[in-house]
């Protein structure tokens, strides 16, 4: 079954056609990082305004690349939630309109699953695993069973961990997006030079997994201050701090995946989301799961990063099912993440 995948819960305007939930025949993706690039963040209106204006060209160019027409389709599946209400509803309502016009199956699918859902498809499909999704918006930690068979074991009392990089990158003038632009300048930093607050996963055992990045962030803005807003820093310092920052936020994500691996039993792990795709992350999980005798399997970047691949792969399985989404399928920007 070949499905048809929409994205557009932030700023990338992407679609993808997938077949039988495990080969990628396109994954299309249309940035939008120049236009948000002057304001120093994603602004919703821009950003929903640029999906209507592009989503059609990327559909059109996904199913040209996978040389598929709307008859060779199983189904189409969209994004509804969690994210941008706005963009979301650009995406929801193309697909609904191409399931009306086309007469086929419609599904919606939930963004973090589909994060999930991206290390299967790169072809780590051996359950029970761990799942780490840290993105901009999110920052999750699962224990999954099988592909939409998830259990929330921790999750964000406060930022995102892609957030904290975000705003911390605009702190130091570093540009937008703020993860590789932080990630880039603590490349020639020391991680070392900053004593960053961490949050342990030997906390309240009621919490131990959960996330909290709000103090990390403040800890640098503290910093900042005493040195003296009015001094200008220079490169080695503001190299340093990123570094810093960052090994202490990696720190926290790479200690609380473990500790949820030693929690459960579970001695894998896939870790999914855009800051996923930071080499500090990628090297610091290397070098302690080695240690602590765990598997972790990252998918490659174009994977981690929201796509259409994901989302149509993910979708496969529930219209496998014989199920479907009725028609008047709403936005859900901010659905809870029960289950623990």
């Amino acid at each position: 079954m070949k499905v048809l995948g929409l994205e557009t819960s932030c700023d990338e305007t992407a679609a993808a056609v997938v077949e039988d939930g495990r080969v990628v025949l396109s994954n299309i993706v249309a940035s939008q990082h120049a236009l948000h690039g002057p304001f120093g963040g994603v602004v919703p209106e821009v950003a929903a305004r640029a999906h209507a204006e592009r989503v059609s060209a990327v559909i059109e160019e996904a199913l040209t690349q996978a040389r598929v027409a709307p008859e060779d389709l199983g189904g189409i599946a969209v994004v509804h939630r969690p994210g941008l209400v706005g963009a979301l509803l650009v995406g929801l309502s193309a697909a609904k309109s191409l399931a009306l016009a086309w007469d086929l199956p419609f599904v919606g699918v939930d963004h973090i699953d589909a994060h999930v859902y991206a290390a299967h498809l790169a072809g780590f499909d051996r359950y029970p695993q761990i799942s780490l999704i840290v993105s901009g918006g999110h920052t999750c930690l699962y224990a999954v069973d099988a592909p939409m068979q998830l259990r929330v074991l921790g999750q964000t009392t406060d930022d995102a961990a892609g957030e904290a990089f975000d705003k911390v990158a605009k702190l130091l003038g570093l540009g937008f997006p703020g993860g590789p632009a932080l990630a880039r300048c603590a490349a020639s930093g020391n991680p070392s030079a900053i004593a960053f607050p961490r949050s342990a996963p030997n906390e309240k055992p009621s919490d131990r997994l959960d996330f909290s990045f709000s103090g990390l962030k403040t800890a640098v803005v503290y910093h900042l201050r005493k040195r003296g807003a009015d001094k200008p820093l220079g490169e080695a310092e503001r190299a340093d701090i990123a570094a810093s920052f960052q090994e202490a936020a990696c720190e926290v994500l790479v200690e609380k995946t473990l500790a949820a691996c030693r929690a459960t039993g579970i001695k894998r792990a896939g870790i999914g989301g855009g800051v996923a795709c930071n080499e500090r992350l990628r090297a610091l999980f290397a070098e302690r799961a080695l240690k602590a005798g765990a598997e972790i399997f990252f998918p490659p970047p174009a994977l981690c990063a929201d796509n259409g691949a994901m989302s149509a792969g993910l979708a496969f399985h529930r219209l496998s099912r014989g199920e479907r989404d009725a028609l008047d399928l709403d936005a859900d920007p901010t659905p809870k993440r029960a289950g623990r």
